[in-house]
């Protein structure tokens, strides 16, 4: 529960920051935007301690909000978008799609809400070939380092083993904590929202109109939508996450299962240069088995990727073999340098 001391101090924080953006932003209807955020919070906060006189009246940016600020200052907003929202700075989704306000528009029912944040499907399976081809150009550079330095074939297989566990179980880990911040982030923004929303909710009409005035809305009908959009609690706080913060709920998934796919696209990819190995080769045979199992798996994963990117497929192919390559042919220029100088 968010005391109205703390209500008071975040309105202030917010106020003094929405003058910080509109300092910084270039664009002259963003600046208005933020400028009429900030009186606003204001506003919100002179409520706060109207409803509860007790609470101080003595303010100072807290070390987050003052480093923030000066980021601004060299910085433009639109760059530092997740460290606003980070700070629950409203009137973000500004800055989706097109620059022009007139070309973006603006829901007139809560299910229209957000349309435009929804990612590009198939984002589990991009993932998951991102993470195998990762898996695919470390373990496999590592692979060949090792081999060049003239280790023995039982070690090379070690290696190998090891690279991919310990390589899958840190982007499991990674992913893991990514997600669970992301999900607590925004949990805490929406349990902040759902109080506002409650206690004031004309404010929180008023601040989410001015979002769809900056976007070219006559001001008159921005209250009106976002009133419609506000009147049903169901929607209520999906729409405020989506149109003040920014932020997009159907993005945000499971901690363990993102780590747990992270884990497996990662060892997928890992496992392929390991694999001349495990069925027994003679080590000269295995090693070059291992770099033509690796060419060949680049190329089919750049095919792969180029699904996503919409360029050619050749050229995707290629390019990823390319890549990867070099990758392996520099950790075997630097394992033969190592062997040469140890041995």
């Amino acid at each position: 529960m968010v005391s109205a001391a703390d209500s008071w101090y975040h309105e202030k924080e917010s106020a003094w920051l929405y003058g910080a953006v509109a300092a910084a932003e270039p664009d002259p209807a963003r600046r208005e935007l933020f400028l009429k955020l900030a009186a606003a919070a204001e506003e919100q906060a002179a409520c706060w301690r109207r409803t509860h006189p007790t609470i101080s009246t003595d303010f100072s940016p807290a070390l987050r909000a003052r480093v923030v600020a000066r980021l601004l200052k060299r910085i433009q907003p639109r760059r530092l978008r997740p460290v606003l929202a980070a700070m629950k700075l409203r009137g973000l989704s500004v800055y989706d799609g097109p620059r022009a306000p007139a070309a973006h528009d603006i829901p007139t029912s809560a299910s229209q809400v957000g349309g435009r944040h929804t990612s590009i499907g198939g984002n589990s399976l991009r993932a998951a070939v991102f993470g195998a081809s990762d898996g695919l150009v470390s373990n496999a550079a590592l692979v060949m380092g090792v081999a060049a330095a003239g280790v023995a074939q039982d070690s090379l297989l070690i290696t190998g083993l090891a690279g991919l566990l310990a390589g899958a179980l840190s982007m499991a880990a990674g992913e893991y904590v990514s997600v669970r911040s992301q999900r607590e982030f925004y949990e805490y923004q929406i349990a902040l929202e759902r109080e506002e929303l409650a206690e004031y909710p004309e404010a929180e009409i008023e601040e989410l109109a001015l979002i769809y005035n900056a976007r070219g809305l006559d001001m008159e009908e921005a209250r009106r939508v976002a009133r419609t959009l506000l009147a049903n609690p169901e929607h209520a706080l999906e729409v405020l996450a989506r149109e003040e913060l920014g932020l997009n709920p159907t993005d945000l998934g499971s901690p363990v299962s993102a780590a747990l796919s992270s884990f497996g696209a990662f060892a997928v990819g890992a496992v392929l240069p390991v694999l001349p190995f495990l069925v027994g080769l003679p080590r000269d045979t295995a090693i070059y088995s291992a770099a033509a199992v690796t060419v060949v798996s680049l190329f089919a994963l750049g095919v792969a990727l180029s699904l996503f990117t919409g360029h050619s497929a050749l050229r995707g192919g290629l390019r990823l073999m390319c890549i990867g390559g070099g990758a392996g042919l520099a950790a075997w220029a630097v394992g033969r340098l190592l062997g040469a100088s140890v041995g």
